[in-house]
């Protein structure tokens, strides 16, 4: 192997290596740097070592190797990695860190000890590892358009809410209007003393306003002209491009549910559960996958369950979840109609047909039943 270091016991077991042999590689990926550990077929560490997390040092490890099978966590540095790793022939896994307590909530962790466990797991069974699908990375730079859109919208609610905390300080409350009003409609109320303090907030307000402007007219064409499957998603009242355009960069391929039911387990909405002999407790949900999907499904849950909804029997439904009453029965109502969302975005997506808000059944016959 082309490295920087080389542990003495790795250059005594080398000497074993057989031809074509299988060796497995786990490297455990660090901000800056990242340790690994190469394994062979009887599970004898043959190598080990320390390297920069960068395309050139990985390309210096693993260029010009017969095929290699590399396990690594699923992380920040995963998705480029496994792309860089693969274009040069090795068989990537990408291990998903929840599953993986051995690793996780080891007592004695280290960054060298993960990267031999990693190795030892896919050199065993890579099903152990539960592997991921990383999406691609045109997806992942499209994605990107989304996320920042939703930093920007946070920082907008940052400096609106601050805005009016300082007001309030000196004595002032600012009007309520909508955030993209905010700045124009602060700016005429402001005082000879608000002045100094809210103006610079005020303009900062304004920036941000054209900036995400200009990001919705991108997310507008990107639907229009690279996602047109999207189109399906947003006939449902209450989704708009936004998350119809995060369900399909997220999921990316829908062929990989052989249910529409899964949708929701992927996305993190599917209940928790830790049955043991006669216990089998009520838990929350198991907030895995995606967040920022998932907060959008969120979102529009809480919008078909509003007063100005148009009516549906997704609606109906999440309406007699809340009538059951109970300890924030309106919060579990709002996931189950989340959780029951991303199933039938999924369906309209893989079946193409048009979005009918009563399931094939009309109004009449639905609100009757």
């Amino acid at each position: 192997m082309k490295k920087n270091s080389r542990s003495v016991a790795g250059q005594a077991s080398k000497d074993k290596l057989k031809q074509n042999e299988q060796l497995t590689v786990g490297i455990d990926l660090g901000d800056r740097s990242s340790c690994y550990s190469i394994q062979n077929a009887d599970g004898e560490e043959i190598e080990s070592g320390k390297m920069a997390t960068t395309a050139e040092a990985l390309s210096k490890h693993f260029r010009g190797e017969p095929r290699l099978r590399i396990v690594i966590e699923a992380g920040t540095h995963s998705n480029w990695v496994r792309t860089h790793l693969e274009k040069q022939g090795h068989e990537v896994i990408v291990a998903n860190p929840r599953e993986i307590p051995g690793i996780t909530r080891s007592p004695n962790k280290s960054d060298p000890k993960d990267a031999g466990k990693l190795a030892l797991y896919g050199r065993v069974d890579p099903r152990i590892l539960h592997p991921i699908q990383h999406r691609s990375l045109q997806a992942q730079q499209d994605l990107a358009v989304l996320r920042s859109r939703h930093a920007l919208v946070g920082a907008r609610t940052k400096l609106i809410n601050a805005a009016r905390g300082l007001a309030k300080s000196l004595g002032h409350r600012l009007g309520k209007c909508g955030s993209e009003q905010f700045a124009q409609r602060a700016g005429q109320e402001l005082s000879a003393e608000l002045e100094p303090s809210l103006r610079p907030l005020l303009r900062a307000l304004e920036s941000l306003n054209q900036q995400i402007h200009e990001l919705d007219g991108t997310l507008q064409r990107m639907a229009r002209d690279k996602y047109p499957e999207s189109a399906r998603l947003d006939q449902v009242w209450g989704v708009g491009v936004q998350t119809a355009l995060a369900y399909v960069l997220t999921l990316e391929e829908p062929e990989r549910f052989a249910k529409s039911r899964m949708a929701g387990s992927f996305i993190g909405l599917q209940p928790r559960r830790s049955q043991s002999g006669g216990r089998d407790p009520q838990l929350g949900i198991s907030k895995a996958g995606n967040g920022h999907l998932r907060w959008l499904l969120v979102e529009c849950a809480q919008r078909i369950l509003s007063r100005r909804a148009a009516d549906s029997q997704l609606r109906q439904w999440g309406l007699k979840l809340c009538e059951r009453g109970g300890k924030n029965a309106k919060k579990r109502a709002i996931v189950a109609v989340a959780r029951k969302l991303s199933v039938r975005l999924h369906k309209l997506w893989v079946s193409g047909e048009a979005y009918d808000p009563w399931y094939g059944r009309g109004q009449q016959s639905a609100v009757a039943a």
